[in-house]
């Protein structure tokens, strides 16, 4: 580990140890857990729930649902990408359904899915509607930006179509790539989330949030909130590392 990551890691433990001893000042003060349970009642309840096997089957189809929706959008946006980069026609028609879906709240989408799909999809369709318009975006930027002088080149030494897009299209659109996904997968895994809130599929992280909530158990409810966003950081490190060794390996190939 190189010294600025280090300080980066030492200044993200100096915000948490922060944060946590405010949590844990105003919950002294409040003495409600109902209204704010301590941090270490938090804490003592998520262990108490990842020793259950209903708190991992429950957490891994959220996953799968997250995952499913993300990896189809990227692919998705990957493909209208080139699409709408190679036909004017098509990037007319595309822009601006892209622009309308950004544009229209969340919830809103999520109650006419409820009309469309069974309510197990929706937070799949939900978390791919998110990403796919923020992937599209990047990649478009990315493919309009790409030095022409590179293309030419390859086209006077009459490079083969696809080492063109091993090495000058990938190399060049990969940085936004990552840019894209860094920035849809926390909005797409709380979408996700959010739409299991409103549909309460049976085996959901969104369902065991909403009885929470209705229930007033709210040490359950925070203990939840807290494993959204483990698993949020989970992914998005576990995404980024495996983009990381294909990067490598097709530098290496």
């Amino acid at each position: 580990m190189n010294e600025g990551a280090v300080k980066k890691l030492k200044r993200f433990l100096l915000a948490l140890v922060f944060w946590l001893g405010l949590w844990f000042a105003l919950s002294v003060l409040i003495r409600q857990e109902l209204l704010l349970p301590s941090p270490w009642q938090v804490l003592r309840r998520l262990l108490a729930l990842a020793g259950t096997r209903s708190f991992w089957r429950m957490t891994g189809s959220s996953i799968l649902r997250v995952l499913i929706g993300i990896v189809s959008a990227a692919l998705l946006g990957v493909l209208l990408a080139f699409l709408t980069h190679c036909s004017r026609l098509a990037h007319t028609l595309l822009a601006p359904l892209m622009t309308l879906v950004k544009s229209t709240p969340v919830a809103s989408f999520i109650v006419l899915a409820l009309v469309w799909i069974g309510r197990d999809l929706v937070p799949v369709f939900i978390t791919g509607l998110i990403v796919l318009p923020v992937v599209w975006g990047n990649m478009s930027e990315a493919l309009v930006s790409m030095d022409p002088k590179f293309l030419e080149l390859a086209k006077v030494y009459r490079m083969p179509r696809l080492r063109i897009l091993r090495r000058i299209t990938l190399p060049s659109v990969l940085p936004s790539f990552r840019a894209a996904l860094s920035t849809s997968l926390g909005l797409g895994w709380k979408a996700g989330i959010a739409a299991e809130v409103l549909t309460v599929p049976k085996q959901s992280v969104g369902r065991m949030i909403y009885e929470s909530k209705l229930y007033l158990e709210t040490t359950d409810l925070f203990a939840w909130t807290v494993t959204v966003v483990v698993l949020s950081l989970i992914i998005e490190r576990t995404l980024f590392m495996l983009i990381g060794r294909s990067e490598r390996g097709r530098q290496h190939a």
